[in-house]
């Protein structure tokens, strides 16, 4: 089974090292004897690869060998074997039980820990005909993932149709662009969509070309020949066998880390302990793959309330208000009430807030709209202009209600990024006003103080009702399990196809602060990839501010599947004009 590999391996290396052969054939020779089989076919790989567009399907792990077929995305293949000397994978079609066949790794998206796939050099038969394969999602076509642009991403390329060499390649989806031809090397910059570069030489062992990429340190790079569509004749280029390409020093990368603003409050330094907790943030939603350089990205905004400090990454992104933007709408609700709600306020208020109904929401549009929930929203986002809000809005209805007739909404274009997070149109938010919202409801709470205050249409105890109604929302995941029980928990989670996030004001033993995250991936965003992070990501911040009573891991509530909010103690609560208690931690 291995018997072609070590040949080939043997010529390579007898062509290449000359004397020093004897001692790498036993160093190899030992790696041989610890290579594992891969263990029954039929077991299932908890580990899957993803085309990031289309990828070339071959019987062995090197590109000489027969092409079995192609994959591309939209279905997650699992990844059922590795090889120990190459970057390629061994995969299996889904619902099947027998290998189909070797796929080079910088063209796929992994899921799951590759390590604990085992290693082997299986060849397969290449008289396998695979079934049709329906793809779990669609994937988006090259108009739908057309360049961006952000403040954090690289410069568009210069595209062009005429190349010094006559050959160009053109990318049809996101691919990454490294310093040489292997997933090994470091990442030069992200192509997207549409970008067309001209290829300067082939390699003869790895199915890579070189470009001329102007953002490298060298004015040089590589992408995987399978992610370009190649005009021109490829074999007429130059080539080379080259396997070691030495990465001169580079230049630091600015950080993403930025001092936050945020309306009605004074502009506080960074202390070197909170900057260092944002950078450990940013370093966790990188390590998780969100990375603003591509279409799967993340914001973040974290304020300490005692010291002012805020600090926030991915601000410029506008995102999918998602259900956290009923924050905005719970704010309106209180600016037009002249008194405590009534029974029947109180319990739609209560139902869209802690159960997150979304015809509730929609009930209260229509009572800040008086009876025109479109209205209502359109005074939503007037009133987050007024406190100073210029990205955050909201201008239609929840969708799927039955009661309300469709009505063309307006929209408007903001300064904040309206391409990367790819936002709802007609809802969206941005992490650090989304934090200024919730520094403004403290303010009022606490103090009396506030943007909010200055409006003239909400008071205090109707602030501190606010933060009551939120403190009951209990989903068992993201912000709320990276803080212990009995910490109060002021939060509105939510989540689309491609968009999840959380807005909390934590009341901790140690001090309160607001924490915003937002994730977003393109088309379909997994909860396996967001609630561990974001749960991390609160765990982290809760024990910086609680550093003797640290939390070791993140809890795991039991939360009933289904809300019920009759009964509620929440509902009185809120109908009682003298109820005005701040949110206060049980634990010790």
């Amino acid at each position: 089974m291995l018997e072609g590999v070590w040949l080939k391996i043997t010529i390579w290396i007898q062509s290449h090292l000359g004397r020093s052969f004897p001692v790498i054939m036993i160093a190899l020779l030992v790696m041989a004897a610890t290579i594992q089989r891969v263990p029954a076919w039929a077991q299932t790989s908890p580990v899957t690869a993803e085309p990031l567009g289309q990828a070339n399907v071959r019987a062995a792990a090197n590109i000489e060998s027969t092409l079995i077929g192609e994959i591309r995305a939209g279905t997650r293949y699992p990844v059922i074997g590795r090889s120990a000397l190459y970057p390629w994978v061994l995969i299996t079609l889904p619902g099947t039980s027998q290998p189909y066949g070797w796929v080079f790794r910088d063209l796929v998206t992994i899921q799951g820990d590759l390590n604990s796939v085992p290693i082997t050099e299986q060849s397969i038969n290449s008289g396998v005909t695979p079934p049709e394969v329906t793809p779990l999602i669609s994937f988006p076509s090259a108009s739908e993932l057309a360049p961006t642009t952000s403040a954090t991403a690289p410069a568009p390329v210069e595209t062009t149709s005429e190349s010094p060499t006559g050959v160009t390649g053109a990318i049809a989806g996101e691919v990454n662009i490294r310093y040489g031809p292997g997933v090994e090397y470091p990442r030069v910059g992200v192509g997207r969509a549409g970008d067309v570069f001209t290829i300067l030489m082939w390699h003869t062992q790895f199915e890579w070309v070189q470009i001329r990429y102007p953002q490298s340190p060298n004015g040089l790079a590589w992408i995987a020949l399978n992610l370009l569509e190649v005009e021109g004749d490829l074999y007429s280029l130059p080539s080379t066998s080259q396997t070691v390409f030495n990465l001169p020093t580079l230049t630091p990368t600015p950080g993403v880390l930025e001092d936050a603003p945020v309306i009605g409050a004074t502009p506080v330094p960074l202390s070197p302990e909170f900057r260092a907790l944002g950078d450990q943030l940013w370093a966790m939603m990188l390590e998780s793959g969100f990375d603003p350089q591509t279409s799967k990205l993340g914001a973040m905004f974290l304020m300490d309330l005692q010291t002012g400090e805020a600090v926030s990454f991915g601000s410029e992104f506008a995102f999918s208000g998602t259900s956290v933007n009923k924050i905005s709408i719970l704010t309106a609700l209180y600016s037009v009430l002249n008194s405590s709600p009534d029974d029947a306020q109180a319990y739609t208020v209560a139902n869209s807030m802690v159960c997150s109904e979304n015809i509730s929401t929609n009930q209260m549009l229509s009572i800040i709209g008086d009876g025109d929930p479109y209205t209502g929203a359109n005074r939503v986002s007037d009133l987050l202009q007024q406190i100073g809000l210029q990205d955050t809005f909201i201008y239609t209805p929840f969708a799927n209600d039955p009661y309300i007739t469709p009505q063309a909404p307006r929209t408007r274009i903001t300064e904040a990024d309206q391409q990367s997070a790819e936002p709802d149109p007609y809802n969206q938010m941005t992490v650090n006003e989304m934090g200024g919202l919730l520094n403004s409801i403290y303010q009022c709470a606490a103090n009396g103080t506030g943007p909010l205050v200055n409006t003239g249409t909400i008071t205090q105890t109707e602030c501190r009702q606010m933060l009551h109604v939120m403190n009951g929302n209990r989903i068992g995941n993201l912000i709320e399990a990276g803080v212990p029980a009995g910490v109060p928990i002021a939060h509105k989670h939510g989540w689309i196809d491609d968009t999840h996030g959380d807005a909390a004001l934590v009341f901790s033993p140690g001090g309160a602060y607001i924490f915003v995250v937002m994730l977003h991936n393109p088309v379909w965003l997994e909860f396996v990839e967001s609630e561990p992070l974001i749960e991390e990501m609160s765990r982290t911040v809760y024990n910086y501010f609680n550093p003797d009573a640290p939390m070791l891991e993140v809890r795991s509530d039991t939360v009933p599947a289904r809300c019920d909010i009759l009964g509620s103690p929440i509902i009185t609560d809120l109908m009682n004009p003298f109820y005005s208690e701040m949110p206060t931690p049980t634990v010790p």
